[in-house]
Order: structure tokens, then C-alpha cells, then sequence
């Protein structure tokens, strides 16, 4: 294999069906965080966002009083979101629409930045003193549907992802950097 050879990346339907079902989940939560006051109850544009009712309600990151006591994460963690779903369409594209072999790269470093945020956003949560979603909050069902469940399943699919591309991108590095036997001993001969 030599140095200009291009290989066509491996295609995972299950990682691109992943990428593709949460942008726009992504992208609604980022626009309601950044677009703030706009998207929150009052704003001219609540239309768009009228789905975070609940959130407003239990999580104080997402709620008016966040907002105005400037708790800089939520907007941090929605500038990280517009980076991350941009790597993971960048992979899309990458691999099904105009192939490279680099694409493993973006969706390995986009999955990798989700997974980071999301651990984060955990031990945040944990280091405050449960200062945000916990605070206060007594019903486990709700604590298990809107802050949990969602966290296991970024965290679970966002593992899986980095390790599979993790793998694909160790390959192709030792494919690429393992000299073949006679090369190896061309060198020591000449050193």
C-alpha cells in the first residue's frame, strides 16, 4: 500500500442513522439556548420551541432564572453543539456523498466532543450539589425520562461510536505506518 493510496471508509448505517436522528434534535436545543429570550416563554419566537415547557420547568440551566443569572454553561455547551453536529455531518458527507478516507476523523472527533460535553454536564450536576435539574426535584419518573434516560443513551451511543472509529483509525494507522519486512531491514542496513 503506498502512501497515495486512497481507501474508501467503512460505512456504519447504525452511526450515520445516529448522526442524522439527533442534528436536528441538537440543533433545536442550541437555537433555543442561544436564540434566549427570544425562544423562552414570552419571546416572539416561542413558536419554535414550545417543546422546552417542561425543561424551563425542572432544569434550571434551561429556565428563565438560568437565564438571567447568566449560568454561562447552557450557552458554552450549545456552541460545543453546532461544533460537534458540524463534525458529524462533515463524516456524513465523508462517507456517502464524496468519500475520504478522513471521514472516520470527523466523526471520531465529534462523538468523542458529545461524549466529553455529556460527562461534563454529569459531573457538573454532581460537583454543584445538584444545583441545576436536581434541584429541589422529588419525582424520580420525571428525573428518569427528561434527565437520566437521555444522558445514558448520549453516553451509550456516543461510546460506541468513539470506540468503533477509534478502532477504524488505529487500522488504518498501523496499516500505513507498519513497514513491510524488507523496508524495515533496507533501513537498518543504511543507518
Amino acid at each position: 500500500m503506498t502512501s497515495t493510496t486512497i481507501m474508501a471508509p467503512k460505512k456504519y448505517t447504525w452511526i450515520a442513522l445516529w448522526f442524522l436522528i439527533t442534528a436536528p434534535i441538537i440543533l433545536w436545543d442550541a437555537g433555543y439556548v442561544l436564540m434566549r429570550p427570544r425562544s423562552m416563554e414570552g419571546g416572539d419566537l416561542r413558536w419554535l420551541w414550545s417543546g422546552f415547557d417542561t425543561y424551563e420547568r425542572i432544569d434550571n440551566v434551561y429556565s428563565v432564572k438560568g437565564y438571567h443569572d447568566k449560568a454561562g454553561f447552557a450557552p458554552a455547551a450549545a456552541v460545543s453543539n453546532l461544533v460537534e453536529t458540524s463534525l458529524n455531518l462533515i463524516y456524513i458527507y465523508r462517507v456517502y456523498i464524496s468519500p475520504r478516507n478522513t471521514a472516520p476523523i470527523f466523526g471520531f472527533a465529534g462523538a468523542g466532543l458529545t461524549l466529553a460535553k455529556t460527562t461534563i454536564w454529569v459531573l457538573q450536576e454532581h460537583f454543584c450539589g445538584r444545583c441545576s435539574y436536581f434541584a429541589g426535584r422529588t419525582d424520580f419518573q420525571e428525573t428518569l425520562k427528561f434527565w437520566i434516560a437521555p444522558n445514558v443513551v448520549w453516553f451509550t451511543f456516543c461510546s460506541l461510536i468513539v470506540a468503533r472509529l477509534g478502532r477504524d483509525i488505529a487500522s488504518s494507522l498501523n496499516a500505513y505506518g507498519t513497514p513491510q519486512p524488507e523496508q524495515a531491514n533496507k533501513r537498518v542496513h543504511n543507518e
